[in-house]
């Protein structure tokens, strides 16, 4: 029996990729809903949905009794027997109902009912799919431009590039082809919002898992990555096979891989480094194209200092101290430069304030013993001693105390 509802259904799902047992759940659901409209109950009823046949069947059970109290659920032996002749008191009456007969009102309000059902269950299929989708690599049409988005059409499905998410240097025109990474989807009043995204590092590391197999395939590893999207990348990267150079690898023969994702990223520069498990190395990779004398690691504090040839200090930092920072995110320590003049400046007054108090004209033996019994063994141990602490030793008074320290000081 085709049902006004079944057509109605089939004309909004003709060109939906909707599971045919959920379309099924979807008007069973919606032939319930009228039944307990018009019923109150829907406990002695069954419903049969063919969606091959499009057709529905509804089943009501009625118990055969003398008199009838409640017309849902009884009825009388003489109206029973007109269908079967051999029922009896108490035997289970069932009767097939027509749909139509729920009246046009109801008919009219289960199509509505259903046709929002269905639309939900369609958000809800876009949902799942992209959520499985997210980090993947799509191809879109820009159908439309905002001042803070843009919408790209994917199989007939909106997504939305967030400025936020687009790589800033880049011009985008109404039906051009753009790539994008699905980032995000979000649920919304009005349906599931895809986010994707061009200036996230998981769009680059796609990139190259695209354009460089051995990283699809696992043989060189993405360690880290620090991205400044539009203008700098710097990329660590990892063999596992000691015959495969990683950079190498990524660069490609005469730069086509890495040409053809610098080219996607709109002529971003990218460094791709060999990462290092040892600090000092990849705090010196890391700061390329500087090269580093000597890196200085306190790992307790993750924070390094980086001595730089003076002619470098600036590539060091980088325009606006880019390269530093990227420097830092790529290898997660707090980096802070200093040129190679300095740094030997500071050293040699090191060494200087490290003097034994022994290798120091002018201290009587009586002198020394007495400091060295406070566990004063150096020029600046004294030094940071200072004068109030020196005149509370036993046996240095306030001229003596001041001498050590014009001693000590002409020293500098």
């Amino acid at each position: 029996m085709k049902s006004e509802i079944i057509e109605a259904f089939h004309q909004i799902v003709k060109e939906k990729n909707i599971d045919k047992e959920l379309l099924s759940e979807i008007i069973e659901n919606t032939i319930l809903s009228i039944i307990k409209k018009k019923y109150g109950t829907t406990d002695n009823f069954d419903i049969f949905v063919s969606m091959d046949k499009g057709e529905i069947e509804i089943y009501q059970y009625k118990t055969i009794v003398e008199e009838v109290t409640d017309e849902a659920t009884e009825i009388d032996l003489e109206t029973a027997r007109v269908v079967e002749p051999d029922l009896e008191l108490g035997d289970e009456y069932v009767e097939v109902i027509n749909p139509l007969s729920f009246g046009r009102r109801l008919v009219t309000a289960a199509k509505q009912n259903l046709n929002q059902k269905i639309r939900d269950a369609e958000k809800e299929i876009v949902f799942d799919e992209f959520k499985n989708r997210i980090g993947e690599i799509i191809i879109g049409d820009i159908r439309q431009l905002n001042k803070n988005e843009l919408f790209l059409n994917i199989d007939r499905i909106e997504v939305v590039l967030p400025k936020s998410e687009q790589i800033y240097n880049e011009r985008y025109r109404r039906g051009e082809h753009i790539r994008a990474v699905i980032k995000d989807v979000v649920r919304t009043n009005r349906g599931p919002e895809i986010i994707v995204s061009r200036g996230s590092v998981d769009f680059l590391v796609r990139l190259f898992e695209i354009e460089v197999p051995e990283i699809y395939d696992g043989i060189i590893e993405i360690k880290s990555v620090a991205r400044e999207a539009g203008d700098r990348t710097k990329i660590a990267v990892y063999s596992n096979d000691k015959r495969i150079d990683a950079v190498g690898a990524c660069v490609g023969m005469k730069g086509i891989r890495i040409q053809s994702i610098v080219k996607e990223l709109n002529n971003e520069k990218i460094d791709i480094i060999n990462w290092n498990a040892e600090p000092e190395i990849f705090i010196m990779r890391a700061l390329s194209p500087a090269k580093p004398v000597k890196v200085l690691v306190d790992t307790e504090a993750v924070k390094a200092v980086a001595v730089i040839p003076d002619d470098q200090i600036s590539l060091a930092i980088g325009k606006g101290g880019q390269n530093k920072r990227l420097a830092s995110k790529l290898t997660g320590f707090e980096i802070d430069t200093i040129k190679e003049s300095e740094y030997h400046e500071l050293i040699s007054i090191e060494r200087e304030n490290e003097i034994d108090l022994t290798e120091v004209d002018g201290l009587a033996p009586s002198v020394l013993n007495k400091l060295h019994a406070e566990g004063l063994e150096t020029v600046q141990d004294v030094l940071d001693s200072g004068y109030d602490n020196l005149i509370k030793i036993p046996g240095i008074a306030d001229k003596t105390a001041t001498k050590i320290l014009e001693t000590l000081n002409n020293l500098k």
